[in-house]
């Protein structure tokens, strides 16, 4: 369930930027690796590139320039917009590791 959810976030995110220029245009040039690790599952990657998400796949933990970590309930929340981001991070259910510039990155992808 997590991977097709992932595999569907991707697709999303490609599609809206595709449509939306200044997207394409504020992430032109950027490449950036991004993990999200479920501690209770496993860890995936996706790259960024070209203004496009791509490659998804299960990974061993790594190296990423911003990795997400939360369990697999709070993911899914966070998707189905049950729980904000905010009140994620503040109860501690996510963290999000990565230079300023990535954790704003970030939240464009969102």
């Amino acid at each position: 369930m997590i991977e097709e959810t992932l595999t569907g976030l991707v697709e999303r995110f490609n599609q809206h930027a595709a449509k939306t220029p200044t997207v394409a245009t504020e992430l032109r040039g950027i490449v950036r690796s991004i993990q999200i690790r479920l501690t209770d599952e496993r860890t995936y990657a996706v790259e960024l590139k070209d203004g496009r998400l791509g490659n998804l796949r299960s990974v061993e933990n790594g190296h990423a320039d911003l990795t997400v970590t939360t369990d697999s309930a709070t993911f899914l929340g966070l998707v189905r917009k049950e729980i904000g981001p905010m009140k994620a991070l503040v109860t501690r259910k996510l963290t999000i590791d990565g230079s300023l510039e990535d954790k704003l990155l970030f939240r464009k992808l969102l």
